[in-house]
């Protein structure tokens, strides 16, 4: 497929309690290797949230995810992970982990346009 351009992506989740296995879908990480495309987009529903779970703290919960953004990102800011390459951002952003913060496995697929793949897949998955 001439013009093709391969992608992962995987999807950000709110994971209050762990041992319960329940989550809500906060954002996207998306990364293609062949353009070096790394980005993160998330929203904060407040009031879905609280829904979801009452206890959780907003401002911390906002703040984890804007360090995912700025890692992917590779903000000098962002501490010693936003300065490896790409690919190891990728990785290390959607690593297994078994915090209220967590990522989804990682997703495959076949776009032409990065920016416009990950909207559609941030409204589809996470805006819905």
């Amino acid at each position: 497929m001439p013009g093709k351009l391969l992608y992962e992506y995987a999807v950000i989740r709110l994971v209050p309690r762990v041992e319960r296995e329940e989550f809500l879908n906060l954002g996207i990480v998306f990364f293609c290797k062949q353009t070096g495309f790394l980005k993160c987009l998330y929203n904060v529903n407040e009031e879905r949230i609280a829904a979801f779970c009452k206890e959780i703290d907003i401002a911390h919960l906002k703040s984890n995810l804007e360090s995912f953004c700025k890692i992917a990102a590779a903000n000098a800011d962002a501490g010693p992970i936003a300065k490896l390459d790409t690919p190891s951002r990728f990785r290390w952003l959607t690593a297994i982990r078994s915090t209220i913060l967590q990522t989804s496995r990682v997703h495959p697929g076949l776009c032409s346009n990065e920016a416009e793949t990950l909207q559609g897949l941030y409204q589809k998955l996470v805006l819905y």
